[in-house]
């Protein structure tokens, strides 16, 4: 578990924190569709930072594939969890679950979905194994 992770919780790899910006709204008065993918960016960013050794100019992760669910529309001003999750360890890839709920309660879930990552390298654009930080955070969370 990284920081900005909550103890209770089985399987989390990551929970960042997101303010809501005004820029973030669209005509309705709600977070546009597009900015909840910035949100899951911000917070895998946020969640890689903290893990050793998980870039080198040999292997870089690439997004492979992303599947979100809107389960309720986020409003103005909001602050928000995005919590990360290992659903799956590849040999080059990593499947992460992800939650977008209210910081306050856990329980008021606006989206979620998951995310496919490939370590590649970007000379040949070859997938090449998970960094060894990678896979230990992954065997973690899984483990939990």
């Amino acid at each position: 578990m990284t920081e900005g992770a909550v103890d209770d919780t089985p399987g989390l790899l990551h929970r960042a924190p997101i303010l809501v910006r005004w820029r973030d709204l669209d005509a309705f008065n709600h977070v546009n569709n597009s900015s909840y993918l910035t949100y899951l960016e911000e917070a895998r960013l946020q969640w890689l930072r903290h893990v050793p050794g998980w870039y080198d100019e040999n292997a870089v992760p690439v997004l492979a594939a992303s599947s979100l669910n809107y389960r309720a529309p986020i409003a103005w001003p909001a602050e928000l969890a995005v919590e990360l999750y290992c659903e799956r360890l590849g040999n080059s890839s990593l499947t992460i679950a992800h939650r977008i709920v209210d910081v306050a309660d856990r329980h008021r879930l606006y989206s979620d979905g998951n995310v496919v990552l490939v370590w590649m390298n970007p000379h040949d654009g070859k997938p090449v194994p998970l960094p060894a930080g990678i896979r230990k955070a992954g065997e973690r969370a899984l483990a939990d």
